[in-house]
């Protein structure tokens, strides 16, 4: 089941699930079994676009003495009415006590209805039965991040440049509005300016600037050697991180 943002929408989504969740709707559960780790996407982070499909997969780790059965499909609730539900989970054994269940829902951002106010923490609700009848339902077992996508661009002027001189690097930060399917111009956002040295591997912060009103980043700073320039948002719950590309300046 993907997405359903609208209040209308939602409650339909939660009355069918329900249906095919067990009666108890609070934590609960009988005997020794646990889970003991929630994973989505890899890193707890699901950053959506304004166009394509995106598989989001979410992994539940459980033990019990026993073993672990099976899972019922996992259910993801967030802000702004958010709610999706995954497809049957499959569980694969990690030891006699231990399986890991895995399933994965897709969101499509032109189809379903997200709105801006679905950005932010989701959690995850899961359901596990073990081999000798025990069982555990937890809500909000695990969480992660919702995050609109981010788009980052840095130009870094002149080229090449003498030492010691001026450069000027410009750049521009967007991020995917889901309910224009547009990108806009992200405003008064911290954005480091970063500069690795050639023949280097790391990057160095030279100063933090903020995105004005249009997501615009304009700040100077001295030629001192053959380098790369690029700017760096960390991101935040709502809006996923992102780099620019490197701009290389050859300093004469």
């Amino acid at each position: 089941m993907r997405i359903r943002a609208s209040v209308a929408v939602v409650t339909g989504a939660l009355a069918l699930s329900a249906l095919a969740v067990p009666a108890a709707q609070a934590d609960g559960g009988s005997g020794d079994t646990r889970i003991t780790k929630v994973v989505v996407d890899g890193d707890n982070k699901v950053a959506i676009s304004t166009s394509g499909l995106k598989t989001i997969k979410v992994s539940v780790t459980a033990t019990d003495n026993s073993g672990i059965k099976q899972a019922d499909s996992f259910t993801l609730d967030g802000p702004g009415y958010g709610f999706a539900s995954t497809g049957k989970p499959t569980c694969t054994v990690v030891n006699a006590t231990t399986s890991t269940c895995t399933a994965s829902v897709k969101v499509d951002p032109k189809v379903d209805f997200l709105s801006n106010s679905n950005a932010g923490r989701w959690y995850v609700d899961a359901w596990i039965d073990a081999n000798d009848g025990d069982y555990i339902w937890k809500e909000k077992a695990g969480s992660f991040l919702f995050q609109r996508a981010s788009k980052l661009t840095a130009d870094a002027t002149p080229e090449p440049v003498k030492k010691g001189k001026t450069i000027t690097v410009t750049g521009t930060l967007t991020r995917a509005n889901w309910e224009t399917l547009k990108y806009g111009g992200y405003a008064s956002q911290p954005v480091k300016l970063q500069f690795r040295k050639k023949g280097s591997s790391a990057y160095k912060t030279l100063k933090t600037i903020k995105t004005d009103s249009k997501g615009k980043l304009r700040t100077t700073t001295k030629a001192t050697a053959d380098g790369y320039y690029r700017y760096s948002f960390a991101g935040n719950s709502a809006t996923s991180a992102v780099d620019s590309k490197a701009d290389f300046v050859d300093v004469k």
